[in-house]
C-alpha cells in the first residue's frame, strides 16, 4: 500500500471512533442541561407557590383613614363593686356565670367569690 492509503485510511479509523464519542458526549451534556432546567422550573413553580401561601396584603385599595380613638374604659374601685367582707354580692346572675367568677378567684390566688 502506499503511504497516501495508509493515511486515509488511518484517518478514518480515528473519525469513526471520534465522531460517535464527540456525538455521546454532546448529547449527553445537552440531557444534563435539560435535566437542570427541569428541576429550577419545578424549583422556581414550589417557591411561587409557598410566596403565595406566605403572601399578606400590604396595599390597600383605597385609602387609609383616621379612625377615631377609642373611649377607654375607666377603672373603678373594688368597693364600688359591692365587695363585703370577703364576699360579692351580686342579684340575678345566671348559675354559669357564679361557677366562672369561682375559677377565676381561684386562679386570682385569693378566695373564690361567692354569688347569692
Amino acid at each position: 500500500m502506499s503511504k497516501q492509503m495508509t493515511f486515509t485510511l488511518a484517518c478514518a479509523v480515528v473519525l469513526s471512533a471520534l465522531v460517535p464519542g464527540v456525538a455521546g458526549y454532546l448529547s449527553a451534556r445537552l440531557e444534563a442541561i435539560e435535566s437542570a432546567e427541569r428541576n429550577l422550573r419545578a424549583l422556581e413553580v414550589r417557591l411561587h407557590v409557598r410566596e403565595a401561601r406566605d403572601a399578606r396584603a400590604v396595599s390597600y385599595p383605597a385609602p387609609c383613614l383616621r379612625t377615631p380613638a377609642t373611649p377607654r374604659f375607666q377603672q373603678v374601685p373594688a368597693t364600688a363593686l359591692g365587695e363585703h367582707r370577703g364576699k360579692v354580692w351580686v342579684r340575678h346572675v345566671p348559675a354559669w356565670l357564679s361557677g366562672l367568677l369561682a375559677e377565676v378567684g381561684e386562679v386570682g390566688g385569693s378566695e373564690p367569690l361567692r354569688v347569692r
